[in-house]
């Protein structure tokens, strides 16, 4: 059967448009896009072998409006993570964003993550199902243009395939002066995905030769190698780590004829893991496990957290007119 597109409403939203773009692969898969929240996708399922996989958490009251960050793939732009106090200088001129992590001290992820998403293409084929949508700050949250350097538009692609999940993104800067930005995901992946696995055979490897040292969840500057606590270059029990942190220091690899390079497995089900492939540009990977336990995050960053006021960060400053592109792949 082909791929399909199809919509459907959520249950109990109130102050959001409740659209769901539901993308079908016509074996029992899907991929759902909420394109009110962030356009997150915050369904992804398959059937393989005759399992059912559920790959990704959803926080329970989401549609009741529970934070938008904490479900599905946030796609955090203009930064990820963190800005110390919300506040940064660039080119001479100071700037204060509103301190809106969950201890009320900086700024977080970026804009795009919680304003409604204009859909501009969509379709399916033989061979995937697709739904694209843009953001642009000056026009789909103008209350947040003075907050940022420059006006920034990001176009996302979220392509469902036979055994894939692609994330396609271009980031256009539309002003006339640079648009200085990072990009990251926020994946949350489910733990476990099917119900012929368990939480304590659930395990990761995500191989890195560093991390940055945190004081309350911000860089000190210093990279050091990774220790016990945070060493993912072998396979590890999920059920045995405690990670908030930011890996890097990436190993080297072949890039596949697309360009993208693994970063990542995440074992979660039975048989073949779930892989995670990157463009290069990405160069750190967050690593992060919820309080509740019901998932792990594998968040690929194409900067540091507080990038735009350190000069090691990895920030990507993008001329007027000109557009970057990136590519994320998920693979069972």
């Amino acid at each position: 059967m082909p791929f399909t597109l199809s919509t459907r409403l959520a249950p109990g939203v109130k102050d959001l448009d409740a659209t769901l773009v539901v993308l079908e692969d016509g074996k029992g898969g899907c991929a759902e896009v909420w394109p009110a929240l962030g356009f997150n996708c915050i369904r992804w399922t398959a059937v393989r072998e005759g399992l059912s996989l559920d790959l990704l958490y959803r926080d329970p009251a989401l549609f009741e409006g529970a934070r938008p960050t904490r479900s599905g793939i946030p796609v955090l732009f203009p930064f990820p993570n963190r800005i110390r106090d919300g506040r940064f200088v660039w080119q001479g001129q100071p700037y204060q964003l509103p301190t809106n992590d969950p201890a009320g001290v900086n700024a977080i992820h970026g804009f795009a993550c919680r304003r409604p998403w204009r859909i501009v293409a969509q379709g399916a084929s033989h061979d995937s199902a697709w739904i694209t949508g843009v953001f642009r700050c000056s026009v789909d949250d103008p209350a947040s243009r003075p907050l940022w350097p420059a006006d920034h538009e990001i176009r996302l692609t979220i392509r469902l395939g036979a055994t894939t999940l692609r994330l396609e993104a271009e980031v256009f800067n539309p002003d006339s002066v640079p648009l200085p930005f990072g990009l990251g995901y926020h994946p949350y992946f489910r733990l476990p995905a099917s119900r012929d696995f368990a939480v304590a055979d659930c395990s990761t490897q995500v191989p890195a030769e560093q991390f940055w040292q945190l004081q309350d969840n911000l860089p000190t500057g210093e990279r050091v190698p990774v220790d016990a606590a945070r060493d993912l270059n072998t396979t590890r029990r999920i059920a045995d780590l405690h990670l908030d942190d930011v890996l890097t220091g990436l190993p080297a690899r072949p890039a596949r004829m697309d360009g993208l390079i693994e970063r990542a497995t995440l074992t979660a089900m039975p048989g073949q893991p779930l892989r995670l492939f990157c463009s290069p540009v990405f160069r750190e990977m967050v690593v992060f496990t919820p309080p509740h336990r019901q998932a792990f995050c594998i968040e690929p960053y194409t900067c540091v957290t507080d990038a735009i006021n350190r000069s090691d960060g990895g920030l990507l400053v993008l001329p007027p007119g000109a557009t970057w592109s990136s590519l994320v792949e998920l693979s069972i």
